[in-house]
């Protein structure tokens, strides 16, 4: 090791006064921690004596005490009053007014929450409240610290709400006329102002018309512009209490003035107010009145008032429509365009599009121009609306896009936010923005994430159900990139240490199996839930992909993953070497009662859970002991009988056995919350009525998927059989199709060597062989290409015996009722023109509907024979050695 050189210190006149100084700091530092030590007086002082009841402390603490403590008598003031009202009215109430006197801040703000709590928790009547507080209150409203007056001022207009209108006018309005004078202190005036807005919706029309608007008039031609703007904000209110014609003839021409007002900050009120006074004009006033101010505003934010920008992007959602009705098509066109201007402010130079403005923007320029493209976004779903939904692709995509690929994360925030209200305005062509979704999901910003995550369940059954009109194929081809989006958006939200959004994310997946495949869910997403059980060490965020785990296990379509899953949850939770694994296990399967049938869980679940009674570690033993109640529901007796008789050997174990004092005392309580419990029955109960039928539900819509899954595999495996016999049958068909020739040449021999008087039945047999031909050509549909299934072999025997003295070997199964089905089915290819054979087919059809036994049946099919030899006996004695009947191709299967 390498010794440490210490450097020679230098004891110089001037070094050592610079240690002097050092060392002189150094005693300053210490200087405020000896200080805040309390000397034996202080301490004194501060002791209250224990005995002490609290109105006798609170009172101590106001007259001897400390500012910290005055403050926390009047913080514990509602205490007080719900403890000992007419005591803290007589004593103590008194005692804070005297202190409030020369009290600080801190004090002053604490006593007019404290007074406001009061109010609302209804304490003492509003009668007593106004005699006792309003006083008081009334007295710090013009305080001289700005924020201590608000305090109060907000007090005051809660409680006005709440006085009768006698104590308001004789209180508040008559005090006012002299408080809103020009002689008053600008705080005064302000006061005044707010005071207005709230007494003007107290009165009646006349009384504000009378008392009220001459003030009012008064104080918008302040000589101060902040009294005017303050006065212009509460016109809004003003014109709410006095209706539709006073609002007309008074409130609109002192807006009108203000608008045009020289203070920035007066003409942004009137605007913001006349916006939210839209509904209340008239079509004239609005054309002629507020239109045209609407319009120098627009025009002049760029040019001369910039000030009025940010509240114009806010307000133009709200003022394109109120005024829509009143636009000309080039008025419209006109707001459309500074919508789409105002959306992309500040965006010209990094997209290229305003090359000349070489001038580097200032960071205020860069935040308002934030501001204003962030209010476009939240006006988007407005100004959808004001274009109408069907013109979207041609006037507002662009910018919709430009929107959602902002630079700035406030701006795609607002987008995702009101993203949920875009896809439900565009219904059916909500298809169009699937992209933009895709964006938002992958955004690099999580806040971004956290906003779309709230209503994802919303729009993805709106991107994959909402358009109806859009054909199935744009929807299908939609889904594929919007899962690996799904999957990347919950792998940045594991990896980041917002834990909350990733809990949010998880909860939300849920909705999946109503939007994707179950084989999809299975591969993807299944597996991903398990594994964040396993890993993730947030107990909310394992909890949510348990739920969600359990969503998808109930909604799997194939019993073979179920499996697979169930047995995955059994062996690595429920027995895993991890005790916070098996306290996930039972966590899961509170989701499995809840979501799944009692049965479900019963036989999957059940034994499982009971094993944790021998669970070595305490608390997987104390959360199944709490968990017990909810298995026993689960029972019905007496299918369960058996679980019933393992539940309460398990039970008797734990009080034998435990030597955990807290298990111990679990147990004991669960016990007697146990023999509390009734066990439902197989049969319905009034008492469980509602249970057994949700449950009842549960376990059809369970046994609905494996029968599903069963006609599925059936499906299957019937396409599979039809393929390989069609294989077999078309090769069989280009078999015949060789042997056609020498037919045919056989058929010209026998007709040319045959006398005259023979030659019309040849014809006829002719046309019988080629009918017959034809038919043993078809191909089959796959319902009847398997013979081997016909349940009516033993009848195709016995007509193969009885046919046998025609020297073929035959084979015939006619099943009526089958028969006419396929031959319906290929009436063009497989019908007989004969009319003796229809004949004898509706023969047997009668007498199979007559529900005859199997020798009936044959014997029916028998007695076609005659009709077929008298037909084709002279064929058959003619061309015996050159016709090969291929009787096998007559066989139709029976369904």
């Amino acid at each position: 090791m390498r010794p440490i050189i210490f450097s020679k210190m230098d004891f110089s006149h001037s070094n050592l006064f610079g240690y002097i100084e050092d060392l002189q700091e150094l005693t300053i530092i210490e200087r405020p921690v000896r200080r805040s030590l309390k000397t034996p007086e202080e301490i004194e002082r501060l002791t209250v004596d224990e005995e002490l009841s609290d109105i006798e402390r609170a009172v101590f603490l106001l007259s001897s005490g400390q500012d910290i403590q005055g403050t926390s008598v009047v913080a514990n003031l509602p205490v007080l009053m719900r403890q000992n009202p007419a005591e803290t009215l007589r004593r103590v109430l008194p005692k804070i007014r005297e202190v409030l006197h020369v009290a600080g801040v801190e004090m002053q703000l604490t006593a007019a929450v404290s007074f406001l709590t009061v109010l609302q928790e209804e304490s003492v009547s509003i009668h007593t409240y106004s005699h006792s507080f309003l006083h008081i209150i009334l007295q710090n409203v013009e305080h001289r610290d700005a924020g201590v007056s608000n305090a109060w001022l907000e007090t005051l207009l809660a409680v006005i709400e709440a006085l009768p209108k006698e104590t308001v006018r004789h209180e508040i309005l008559n005090p006012l006329v002299s408080k809103a004078q020009l002689s008053q202190t600008l705080q005064s005036r302000l006061v005044s102002c707010k005071i207005m807005g709230k007494v003007a919706n107290k009165f009646e029309a006349h009384i504000v018309k009378r008392e009220v608007l001459p003030l009012v008039k008064s104080l918008c031609q302040d000589v101060e512009y902040e009294v005017r703007t303050c006065m212009c904000r509460q016109l809004e209110h003003v014109a709410r209490g006095i209706g539709t014609e006073l609002t007309k003839t008074v409130v609109l021409p002192e807006l009108v003035e203000l608008a045009r007002d020289e203070g920035s900050s007066v003409r942004l009120a009137a605007f913001e107010t006349l916006v939210n006074l839209l509904d209340m004009f008239d079509a004239d006033d609005r054309s002629q009145t507020v239109l045209p101010l609407v319009k120098s505003f627009c025009e002049k934010s760029f040019k001369a008032d910039e000030s009025i920008l940010v509240s114009l992007s806010f307000h133009l959602g709200k003022l394109c429509n109120g005024l829509y009705g009143i636009f000309t098509p080039e008025q419209h066109l006109r707001f459309l365009e500074f919508y789409k201007k105002l959306s992309t402010l500040g965006l010209q130079q990094e997209n290229g599009h305003n090359d000349n403005q070489l001038h580097l923007q200032t960071l205020e320029q860069e935040k308002k121009y934030i501001s204003v493209r962030k209010n476009c976004a939240y006006n988007f779903p407005a100004m959808i609306v004001f274009v109408d939904p069907k013109n979207f692709n041609l006037e507002l995509y662009s910018i919709f896009f430009c929107l959602c690929h902002d630079p700035e994360v406030p701006v795609r925030y607002t987008m995702a936010i009101s993203f949920f209200e875009v896809a439900k305005l565009l219904n059916s062509d909500v298809y169009t923005i699937h992209k933009e979704l895709v964006t938002l999901l992958q955004d690099e910003s999580l806040e971004v994430l956290d906003a779309l995550v709230g209503h994802l369940p919303e729009i993805l059954e709106l991107m994959t159900n909402g358009g109806e009109n859009s054909g199935s194929e744009s929807k299908l081809l939609s889904i594929p990139d919007l899962i690996p989006a799904l999957t990347t958006a919950e792998q940045r939200a594991a990896t980041s240490l917002k834990w909350r959004t990733h809990e949010k994310l998880l909860q939300k997946y849920a909705c999946l199996p109503h939007i994707i495949s179950s084989d999809q869910i299975y591969y993807r997403f299944l597996h991903r839930m398990l594994t964040i059980i396993l890993t993730n060490n947030v107990l909310p965020v394992q909890k949510a992909a348990a739920r969600t785990l359990c969503v998808y296990l109930r909604y799997n379509r194939k019993q073979e993953q179920r499996h697979e899953v169930i047995q995955k949850l059994i062996e690595q939770l429920g027995q895993g070497k991890s005790y916070w694994n098996r306290l996930r296990f039972l966590d899961t399967c509170e989701f499995i009662m809840e979501l799944f049938s009692k049965s479900f869980f019963c036989k999957y679940f059940f034994l499982p859970v009971l094993e944790l009674t021998h669970d070595p570690v305490a608390n997987v033993r104390m959360k199944l002991c709490c968990l017990l109640p909810k298995v026993k529901s689960t029972l019905k007796i007496p299918t369960d009988k058996h679980l019933l008789q393992q539940l309460e050997l398990c039970i008797r174990k734990l009080l034998c056995q435990e030597k955990d004092k807290d298990v111990l005392t679990i147990v004991k309580r669960t016990v007697l919350e146990l023999d509390r419990m009734e066990i439902s029955v197989d049969a319905f109960q009034k008492r469980f009525y509602e249970n057994d039928l949700l449950d009842q539900e549960k376990e059809t819509q369970e046994q609905l998927l494996l029968e599903m899954e069963q006609l599925e595999k059936e499906k299957q495996k019937n396409e599979g059989r039809s393929t390989n016999i069609n294989d077999k049958m078309l090769e069989k068909k280009r078999r015949d199709s060789k042997t056609s020739s020498v037919l045919a040449k056989s058929i010209n021999l026998s007709v040319s060597g045959s006398s005259s008087g023979t030659s019309v039945g040849k014809e006829e047999k002719k046309s019988k062989l080629v009918r017959s031909q034809s038919f043993s050509t078809q191909v089959l549909h796959p319902k009847y290409t398997n013979i081997d299934k016909c349940p009516n072999k033993s009848s195709a025997t016995a007509y193969t015996s009885s046919v046998s003295g025609m020297g073929k070997s035959c084979m015939l199964s006619f099943s009526d009722d089958s028969f006419r089905t396929h031959s319906s089915g290929n009436s063009g290819n497989a019908a007989f023109t004969s009319s003796s054979s229809r004949n004898l087919f509706n023969s047997a059809d009668q007498k199979n509907s007559g529900n005859k036994e199997s020798q009936s049946r044959k014997m029916s099919i028998i007695q076609l024979v005659p009709e077929w030899e008298g037909g084709m006996g002279q064929s058959e004695d003619a061309g015996s050695s050159e016709f090969q009947w291929d009787w096998h191709m007559f066989c139709v299967p029976f369904l």
